[in-house]
């Protein structure tokens, strides 16, 4: 039973399963993993989804999937090594990663990812390069690219940006790190608890930055101070932030020795591809019992 699968041509991308999620170029010893979404009501039964090889202009050998059904709303990750995924990424749900006997190779500059029914109906295709990442990614190995909505067609090359460096660079089965569906009004970072105590007793041992961004190609340096103006940790450098996500400090300074009770400045400096900055500035406070 073909469900909701049997798409016209004209509609490619627009509704069932489209692609979502692509790492072409794995680190040593990783594997190539193409990520699913079901943008739709109905279940999808993969039976006769198939990916294709793109030689040329043409459709080249088709690769069978599984019976595996892909609930509404839900994803499935397609790879050849299931736990290459787990060990190079942040697995949430097993279950959602499906190992194949084989698929076509993804080169690390560009390529095509095709889905299509077994009587060649392409369901959605993406045409990628290497230049789709992050500019201000240093290196793109084991970095995966997300779509940012699914609503936007699959095409538009500004709808895809590099996996954040908060999710792992990859976000396999669950909700793409620069997805522009989640977002909030206004920028904002939220610091918790203002007072922390990393003294091991089970109760705010750690300061929790809790980001949620309208804007997904944000880079973030994030330094703390002491009370004098005291450099005692760089938090993160660089670090590409998506949508949504948390950074936690644990109270030790760069050299990992406790730091002493007091007030310390929290600068989150984030800058964009375009080099606009935009410097935010909380206090909050170490204690210790």
């Amino acid at each position: 039973m073909l469900l909701f699968l049997l798409l016209p041509v004209t509609a490619m991308g627009q509704q069932g399963l489209i692609v979502n999620e692509l790492l072409f170029n794995p680190v040593p010893g990783g594997a190539d993993w193409v990520e699913l979404y079901n943008n739709s009501d109905s279940p999808a039964n993969l039976a006769d989804v198939r990916l294709v090889r793109w030689v040329g202009d043409s459709l080249g050998r088709f690769y069978t999937l599984d019976s595996a059904v892909v609930a509404p709303h839900d994803y499935v990750v397609l790879t050849t090594d299931a736990a290459a995924v787990a060990a190079n990424h942040r697995v949430q749900w097993p279950s959602k990663v499906l190992q194949v006997a084989a698929m076509p190779a993804y080169n690390d500059a560009s390529g095509t990812v095709i889905v299509a029914l077994a009587d060649s109906t392409i369901i959605d295709r993406l045409d990628y390069t290497a230049a789709m990442h992050s500019p201000l990614l240093r290196d793109p190995e084991g970095v995966s690219l997300e779509r940012r909505s699914p609503n936007r067609p699959t095409q538009e090359a500004s709808n895809w940006f590099s996996a954040s460096s908060t999710s792992g660079y990859g976000t396999p089965g669950y909700v793409n790190s620069q997805s522009t569906e989640f977002l909030f009004v206004e920028n904002s970072f939220t610091l918790e608890p203002e007072i922390f105590s990393p003294d091991g007793d089970g109760y705010n041992d750690q300061l929790d930055i809790t980001y949620q961004l309208d804007a997904a190609d944000l880079a973030a340096n994030i330094t703390i101070y002491d009370a004098v103006g005291r450099r005692v940790r760089l938090l993160a450098r660089g670090a590409l932030l998506g949508s949504h996500g948390v950074l936690t400090w644990n109270g030790l300074d760069d050299k990992g020795l406790r730091c002493r009770p007091g007030n310390y400045v929290v600068i989150v400096e984030a800058y964009n591809t375009e080099g606009r900055t935009q410097v935010l500035r909380r206090v909050v406070a170490l204690a210790l019992n």
